[in-house]
């Protein structure tokens, strides 16, 4: 992982490829997009992501140069879920944010602990961000056990923040980070 802060005048590339103990984050490659459909359309996911977007939309997200960017979660070679990130480029205000999901038999393994912690490291130390925000559905338990121990904690509920994929509203926990307290070891 990139443990420099930016430098002035050198571009940080935005897909980088970060390595950790298991887990590494990429660029998607051909063939990504797919498999990421259905890691989207497993039921422990979608309970919370809802229906998967077509795999040409999911091609063009790992493409796009965008606000949001779209990362490969991979373990032992093998796509395991997808991790993004967007900015807030204002000065006043700049931060990011992060999202994550990981197919089933990846969940509950430290997979998503170490992914969101190696992209948190990269934000804060190559990007530059000073704070970072995640915003799991207030009843997603495992999701905070999750940003918890990468380093989150709670800012407040916002009150019938989402739709889910069951057409209601439902609220969301908003968690943030400051650049100081990104754990230095995550197990």
């Amino acid at each position: 992982m990139a443990d420099q802060a930016p430098v002035p005048g050198r571009a940080v590339p935005a897909r980088p490829v970060l390595t950790g103990r298991a887990v590494t984050l990429r660029p998607g490659r051909q063939g990504d997009a797919a498999r990421l459909r259905a890691i989207l359309a497993e039921p422990s996911v979608s309970r919370w992501w809802g229906d998967p977007d077509p795999v040409e939309e999911l091609e063009a997200s790992l493409r796009s140069d965008g606000p949001t960017v779209l990362l490969v979660v991979e373990i032992d070679g093998e796509v395991a879920g997808g991790i993004q990130y967007h900015e807030e480029d204002d000065p006043q205000y700049r931060h990011a944010g992060i999202d994550i999901y990981l197919g089933g038999r990846f969940q509950g393994r430290g997979a998503g602990t170490e992914a969101v912690t190696l992209l948190a490291g990269f934000l804060f130390q190559a990007r530059g961000h000073h704070r970072l925000t995640i915003d799991p559905a207030a009843a997603n338990t495992q999701a905070i056990r999750c940003y918890t121990k990468a380093g989150f904690r709670p800012v407040g509920v916002m009150r019938a923040y989402e739709r889910g994929p069951d057409g209601r509203f439902h609220d969301g926990l908003l968690m943030d980070m400051l650049a100081a307290e990104l754990p230095k070891d995550v197990a």
